[in-house]
């Protein structure tokens, strides 16, 4: 009797744990880690493998200097590193894709206590960090396909009204200019089907960040074409897919997931049409992080019988 433990209900065990997830989340982003070698070239791979492993070495240095218990083997910081790097352009240099990633792990994660303690997501912050720090990597690159050689992103063409837009059906296949694995949809689009098979994810926040952008978006320009334009442009579906949905940093609840979604639409639109950057994605879902917990709280359900407002 002295190992019990008594807790209270539901005792449920599914036999996941991070390590199996952060896996699930891996190989939902090859196809985009795929895709971007395809249409950047080289550099591409050099710029996941460098963020991969300064992600990786980062933590594992930090536990080390700590004399923390080693955790690079839930592969958490391998999703780390990779999501900054697809969300990061082909003119990105090598060294501030591992200053990046280190930023990421050390000052966003393992400062705060390691995975699950991170009060926004580490990727997010990282490319954010590495925005206000170095400007261009706000910007985007032009693929090894694309007519122009600018790298101008849709967004910007949208904005300005200058130069011309890809159609539609390169768009969906990832030949535009941007960040290297933002810019195929359809990769994108099969990672998100892989999770949604593999129940790591739910399709809520997904569906409703990108629904809001659309709807938003057709309501301030009036036009069906743009708004299409405008989910298959810059990070929304990356972000939408793997980094709104991140379980530490956005709400349990399927109310809260929708309320924080149509807060991650809201303020992307809001950063896109009158903010002084063309792209919003990541400073909402930085933002709704922060939020997060708030939204938590509203949703919590109140047991049968508990105390609500002091009272009985």
């Amino acid at each position: 009797m002295e190992h019990l433990v008594v807790s209270s209900s539901p005792h449920i065990h599914t036999g996941t744990n991070t390590s199996k997830i952060m896996r699930d989340v891996v190989i939902a982003l090859l196809p985009a880690a795929v895709a971007s070698a395809l249409l950047f070239g080289l550099k591409a791979l050099a710029i996941i493998l460098v963020s991969v492993a300064s992600a990786v070495l980062s933590e594992y240095l930090f536990n080390l200097a700590c004399k923390k218990k080693q955790t690079v083997t839930d592969l958490s910081a391998v999703v780390t590193g990779l999501l900054l790097a697809l969300n990061l352009p082909l003119k990105v240099e090598l060294w501030q894709c591992a200053v990046g990633a280190a930023f990421g792990i050390v000052v966003v994660k393992c400062f705060f206590g390691g995975i699950g303690k991170n009060f926004a997501n580490p990727a997010i912050a990282a490319r954010v960090f590495l925005i206000i720090a170095f400007g261009q990597v706000a910007g985007g690159s032009a693929t090894r396909f694309a007519e122009l050689e600018s790298g101008a992103t849709p967004l910007v063409v949208i904005e300005s009204g200058e130069g011309s837009l890809p159609s539609l059906f390169e768009m969906f296949i990832g030949n535009r200019g941007g960040a290297i694995g933002e810019t195929c949809a359809l990769a994108l689009i099969i990672g998100f089907v892989y999770l949604l098979v593999r129940k790591v994810i739910s399709w809520h926040t997904p569906v409703f960040f990108v629904a809001t952008v659309f709807v938003l978006s057709l309501i301030v320009k009036q036009d069906l074409t743009l708004a299409l334009y405008e989910v298959l442009s810059g990070g929304l579906l990356i972000g939408a897919i793997f980094m709104a949905t991140d379980y530490v940093t956005s709400p349990t609840h399927k109310t809260g997931k929708v309320i924080f979604a149509i807060g991650c639409g809201i303020i992307t639109i809001l950063i896109r049409f009158w903010g002084s950057y063309p792209e919003g994605v990541s400073f909402a879902i930085l933002f709704m992080n922060i939020l997060a917990p708030y939204i938590e709280k509203i949703n919590i359900k109140k047991p049968l019988g508990g105390i609500k407002d002091g009272k009985k």
